[in-house]
């Protein structure tokens, strides 16, 4: 069953299939991490880009001139295409149909982005438990590629310097930068992310740079909810930008 949500950014809207995979909270800390960390973008792509939700809000707080969405999933890469002309964003978000292992994509646009965002898989191959839909399957478990397939990718489509953003989770946290460093993305930000003060981080925020040097900073945790069940302070923030 097909929805349209408002996604709380400069009016966009996004068509949702309920029973596939939708967006979290995931998506809304990265984009904003991505447009705090790497300002003004000519050019960002986002790899596993889903409906396209991520490149929808980085359009409204990048300004970015061009954005490419790259998906591998038939249903949605239509709904991805779908949104974008839902927005009128049409020769200023498209999206490329194909999967981050494959170094023939986009070839002709190698080393040309300033920005890659990506929101990719979670669970290792043959690890965890599997979902029971194949689009929340592949959305949540690395069955077509991995991470290091992902940042293989993003150093490959950035320009020298360029900033590579990620989300994912702090247990992945030794293979994040082992993958990123074996491809030249210099891990220069992170942030763990909690769903309040009293738990844990579950979520990572990662921000790398393409031959950067090695100076890693370790940002101020980030806290989803209040004791109450509200959005904390900078949640709500990131939702007014």
């Amino acid at each position: 069953m097909e929805r349209i949500d408002d996604i709380g950014f400069g009016n966009l809207a996004l068509i949702q299939d309920t029973k596939e995979f939708c967006y979290g909270v995931d998506a809304v800390i990265l984009a904003h991490f991505a447009s705090t960390l790497c300002k003004r973008p000519k050019k960002a792509a986002d790899i596993g880009t889903g409906t396209g939700v991520i490149p929808l809000m980085l359009y409204h707080m990048t300004g970015a001139r061009e954005i490419v969405g790259i998906e591998i999933q038939e249903r949605p890469f239509e709904l991805a295409n779908r949104n974008v002309s839902l927005n009128g964003l049409d020769g200023k978000i498209r999206m490329v149909r194909g999967d981050a292992s494959d170094a023939e994509l986009l070839k002709d646009e190698n080393a040309s982005f300033d920005l890659v965002t990506s929101n990719p898989p979670y669970v290792k191959k043959r690890s965890g438990m599997t979902s029971i839909a194949a689009a929340k399957m592949t959305a949540r478990h690395e069955t077509t590629a991995g991470l290091d397939e992902f940042a293989g990718m993003a150093a490959r489509l950035l320009k020298p310097l360029g900033s590579f953003c990620m989300v994912h989770r702090p247990d992945r946290l030794v293979d994040i930068c082992d993958s990123c460093r074996k491809h030249n993305l210099e891990p220069k930000h992170m942030r763990f992310v909690s769903p309040d003060k009293s738990k844990a981080p579950n979520i990572l925020l990662i921000h790398c740079v393409k031959h950067g040097g090695p100076n890693l900073k370790l940002l101020k945790p980030l806290y989803i909810y209040e004791e109450d069940g509200d959005y904390t302070g900078e949640i709500k923030n990131i939702y007014e930008r």
